[in-house]
C-alpha cells in the first residue's frame, strides 16, 4: 500500500486525503470558483494546511453531460497553474485529473507527481506507455462511454462482477508494463445510476482483492444530494456520512472538496478501528 511520489513514499495503509481543484468553468460544484492566481495559492494553501497529502488538479470537466474540451484547451488551462502552484508550494505531490497522455506528459515534466484518468486508458491507447516510461502512480477510474454519453451506459449484468473483470485486465496490463504504483477508483457517479452508486459502496470492499489502494471519490456527488433532496452546495455532511461507510469498506484514499472535514472523518475512523468497533 506504499506509493512512490518524487520519491516520496506515502503509505496509504494509513488513508490519505486527495483534494480537488477543479480548474474548470463548468464543473458541478466549484466551477469556476478558482479562476485566478490568488484565489488558486488561496485554496492550495487552505487544503493543503487542513491535512490535504495530495491536490488533485482538473481542467476538463467530467460531469455528467460536460462539454468536450479540446486537447488544446485543456494544456492551456492546467499548465499554468501546475507551474504556479509549484514555484508557490515546491514539496506540494500534484495528482493531474486527465485522460490524454499529451496532457499527462507535459504535466509530469512540470512535476506533477500522480496521473488520476477517469477512463483507465480508453480515451487515449498512449496513456498506460506514458505512465510506465514516467514511473509514476496512476488512478485507473472505471468508466463506460464519455462524460458526454456515460448517463446512457447504466446498463449491467452484475455490476460488480463487471468492475471486477475490468479491473482484472487494466491491473495486469498495467504489471506487463511494469506500472508499479496502482490505484483503483471505481467511479462513483460515472456511468452508474444513483441506486448502483450505493450498491458499488455496500460493496467497495470486494475490490480489495487486487491488492492495491483503492479511491473513493463521492464528495458532494448526486448520489448523496438527490437521496436528500438538497444540492451540490448543502450535501457535505451527507458526504461525510458515506466517507465514514468507505473508510469501513477498506478506502485508502478519500478524493474531497472539503479536506478538513474528510481529515477529521478519517481520525475518527482510525479511533474506531482501535477500539474494535466496526460495522
Amino acid at each position: 500500500m506504499t506509493i512512490n511520489c518524487r520519491g516520496n513514499l506515502i503509505d496509504l495503509t494509513d488513508p490519505k486525503i486527495m483534494g480537488i481543484l477543479n480548474i474548470t468553468p463548468d464543473s458541478f460544484y466549484d466551477g469556476g470558483k478558482f479562476k485566478n492566481s490568488r484565489t488558486i495559492l488561496q485554496q492550495v494553501e487552505k487544503m493543503l494546511l487542513e491535512g490535504a497529502t495530495f491536490i488533485d488538479i482538473g481542467a476538463y470537466s467530467s460531469r455528467p453531460g460536460a462539454e468536450h474540451v479540446s486537447e488544446d484547451e485543456e494544456l492551456h488551462r492546467i499548465l499554468p497553474i501546475i507551474n504556479l502552484i509549484i514555484q508557490e508550494f515546491p514539496e506540494t505531490l500534484i495528482s493531474v485529473d486527465t485522460f490524454r497522455s499529451k496532457v499527462a506528459q507535459k504535466c509530469l515534466q512540470l512535476g506533477a507527481a500522480m496521473i488520476n484518468d477517469i477512463s483507465a486508458g480508453n480515451l487515449d491507447e498512449h496513456m498506460f506507455d506514458t505512465i510506465a516510461s514516467n514511473q509514476v502512480p496512476y488512478i485507473m477510474m472505471h468508466m463506460k462511454g464519455t462524460p458526454q454519453n456515460m448517463k446512457e451506459l447504466t446498463n449491467y449484468g452484475n455490476m460488480m462482477k463487471d468492475l471486477r473483470y475490468f479491473f482484472s485486465q487494466k491491473v495486469a496490463l498495467a504489471r506487463e508494463l511494469k506500472i508499479n504504483d496502482i490505484i483503483i477508483d471505481p467511479g462513483f457517479g460515472f456511468a452508474k445510476s444513483t441506486q448502483q452508486n450505493f450498491q458499488l459502496l455496500a460493496h467497495f470492499n470486494l475490490l480489495k482483492n487486487f491488492g492495491v489502494p483503492l479511491l473513493a471519490g463521492i464528495s458532494r456527488k448526486s448520489m448523496i444530494y438527490k437521496t436528500v433532496h438538497s444540492n451540490p452546495s448543502k450535501a457535505l455532511n451527507g458526504t461525510t456520512a458515506l466517507h465514514m461507510i468507505a473508510l469501513q469498506n477498506g478506502a485508502n484514499l478519500l478524493r474531497v472538496h472539503d479536506v478538513k472535514e474528510a481529515v477529521e472523518c478519517v481520525l475518527l475512523h482510525k479511533e474506531l478501528e482501535a477500539n474494535g468497533i466496526s460495522f
